[in-house]
């Protein structure tokens, strides 16, 4: 039960929340706010998991998640829906109990903080997670998702954690510090919809694989790891990040795999799983990265 249950909230991938949000809470070194830190970085994770649990439970009505019941661990969802191990009923419940943690803790860090501006952005982070693809506008079905990826996972997170620690928002510096997030989080998205190209296509599910067709997609890809790269060197320019960053740089190898991946077997399921291994990889590893160069 315990391994379905992390199965289906898709554990692996809250990196891309936890990891932006704990980098802007230590891009000011002038003091650091633990309990806002703790209440912050919960409801960052009780958000995300509620997220990848609306997403299934939507996919599953649309029929996007049917059309290939094979579990492949990084994209097509987790498959225990299909697998009738879990009901619709149950992602959904999950995902509303989730919200709900969140929201307590959003409660308790705007009590902490003192500011009804942060009940208010949560209201409308929530909203965006949900509307990504459950709602009327489900986003990911009309080529929007990407977009709102971009700024969920890199300035919304980083600032907010900026934000929490420092009482400033919006900030110049943080939100520059944030667009490596932003893209990175976003090639993992775009390369675990590669495979899902053509059962997305069969429910109306429209992502930006869409603009140049699943054999010329790895262009889109290495248009998003190489403004993840570049934005990391204009930060360094401006003094924002340490010369360390440039360790970084390495994870150019894992990237260029996981694109030649994406161009030589767009239509090879199993060997994309690795391309979004790696895409996991190099957003998490520079991260960590990230984090490193602003302590020292």
């Amino acid at each position: 039960m315990l391994k379905n249950i992390i199965r289906a909230l898709r554990l692996p991938f809250i990196t891309a929340s936890i990891l932006p949000f704990a980098f802007g809470s230590l891009i000011d070194r002038r003091g650091f706010n633990p309990l806002g830190f703790l209440f912050g970085i919960l409801a960052v994770l009780f958000t995300h998991l509620s997220a990848n649990l609306i997403n299934d439970y939507s996919d599953s009505k649309s029929g996007a998640d049917w059309q290939d019941k094979k579990f492949y661990g990084f994209f097509g969802g987790s498959k225990l829906i299909q697998e009738k191990v879990f009901s619709e009923r149950f992602y959904l419940n999950l995902s509303i109990a989730f919200a709900l943690f969140s929201l307590i803790c959003v409660i308790i860090l705007a009590k902490l903080l003192n500011s009804v501006f942060v009940l208010l952005i949560y209201c409308i982070i929530i909203l965006l997670s949900w509307l990504y693809s459950h709602g009327p506008f489900r986003f990911s079905y009309h080529m929007l998702g990407e977009f709102f990826i971009f700024i969920l996972f890199g300035p919304i997170s980083v600032m907010g954690g900026y934000f929490i620690q420092t009482g400033i928002f919006p900030d110049t510096k943080s939100f520059l510090l944030s667009l490596p997030f932003g893209f990175f989080t976003t090639a993992i998205l775009f390369a675990n919809e590669v495979p899902d190209f053509l059962q997305d296509k069969q429910v109306n599910k429209n992502t930006w694989v869409n603009i140049l067709g699943p054999k010329y997609s790895f262009i889109i890809y290495y248009i998003l790891i190489l403004s993840g790269f570049i934005s990391i060197s204009l930060n360094i320019y401006f003094g924002f990040l340490g010369l360390i960053s440039l360790l970084s740089f390495f994870l150019l190898f894992p990237a260029v795999r996981a694109t030649n991946i994406l161009r030589k077997h767009y239509s090879d399921k199993l060997k994309l799983v690795e391309s979004s291994r790696l895409s996991i990889a190099v957003q998490t590893l520079s991260g960590i990265v990230l984090i490193f160069s602003l302590k020292l």
